[in-house]
């Protein structure tokens, strides 16, 4: 019940990323480069108070889990005082930062659903393709599910009234790259929240420039627009990867995978009830065939671990 509950409520929170962002960008509220700067920086400080909680309860409770081992904590969800190590690095910040900025840019004419399965995607075929690179064995089945997906994508950029723009599929496939590269280097991290609580921190550094280039819009910020990037950063971004990494441990690694693919359905919904944007038949289809695509590759990666 626990699993199911903050497993809900963490794809929710993604899902509402992308809602947050388009609600602000599409009618001008704010422009890209403010809403991500104040998406980074109150990002940044819900995470680092998450964090002093963390340490402080670490503190607190040193004693009692100084015969506690690793191994035992990964599937507990307990922690390891060792997580106080773990302060992130300055590429997996760089691409924090390649992410935000793309996404809010791409968000400007992309709808909800349209960029968020772009950024889905990309993100899953950029982790497939550093596998790859890495001369991970990949079957028939598997191939044929990248290519399938592929397609999808190309049927999705097909000239068509309702062909999303070009530029804005670019900056979301390069948001999906970063985010698919942050993804991969997190792999290794002893604690996934505080690593990625110090790589906003980091990516503060680059907060002056993004204000810099955005003195030149602030006469147009409203303070809806002002709202919608701290709830993007504080509560969808913040709280939504804390809740997501309580819920982590309580998932096999398939059903982490897995049911990443209802956020762009999640936020294709969202773009409907609360921005009246359209779902057409291209949209539709394109997503069925992506993610159905990439459902078949990530259960066929797990039969190949279990049969070895």
């Amino acid at each position: 019940m626990k699993a199911a509950l903050y497993t809900t409520t963490a794809l929710v929170a993604f899902a509402a990323n992308s809602l947050l962002c388009r609600m602000a960008l599409a009618d001008g509220a704010i422009d890209a480069w403010n809403f991500t700067a104040i998406r980074l920086l109150s990002g940044a400080a819900c995470l680092g108070l998450i964090m002093m909680a963390q340490a402080h309860y670490l503190r607190q409770n040193t004693l009692k889990r100084t015969s506690l081992k690793r191994t035992a904590l990964k599937h507990t969800g307990n922690f390891d005082p060792a997580v106080l190590t773990d302060k992130g690095d300055w590429l997996s910040a760089i691409s924090l930062v390649i992410y935000a900025l793309c996404f809010s840019v791409a968000y400007q004419v992309l709808d909800t659903g349209t960029g968020a399965l772009i950024l889905f995607a990309v993100v899953q075929l950029t982790m497939i393709g550093w596998g790859v690179y890495n001369k991970e064995p990949l079957n028939r089945i598997q191939w044929l599910a990248l290519l399938i997906a592929l397609i999808g994508f190309v049927y999705l950029m097909l000239p068509s009234a309702a062909t999303p723009s070009l530029s804005g599929a670019l900056m979301m496939a390069i948001s999906g790259a970063a985010w698919g590269i942050y993804s991969i280097r997190g792999k290794t991290c002893v604690s996934p929240l505080r690593t990625t609580g110090f790589n906003f921190l980091r990516s503060l550094v680059a907060v002056p420039i993004l204000a810099l280039i955005g003195m030149s819009y602030l006469s147009t910020i409203s303070m809806t627009g002002v709202i919608l990037a701290v709830a993007s950063g504080a509560i969808a971004s913040g709280i939504g990867y804390s809740i997501w990494y309580v819920a982590m441990p309580l998932l096999k690694t398939t059903q982490s995978a897995v049911v990443q693919l209802c956020v762009p359905v999640l936020a294709a919904i969202m773009g409907v009830v609360f921005l009246s944007e359209q779902l057409t038949l291209e949209f539709i289809i394109a997503s069925s065939v992506i993610l159905s695509a990439v459902l078949v590759f990530v259960l066929n990666k797990r039969q190949i671990k279990t049969k070895a």
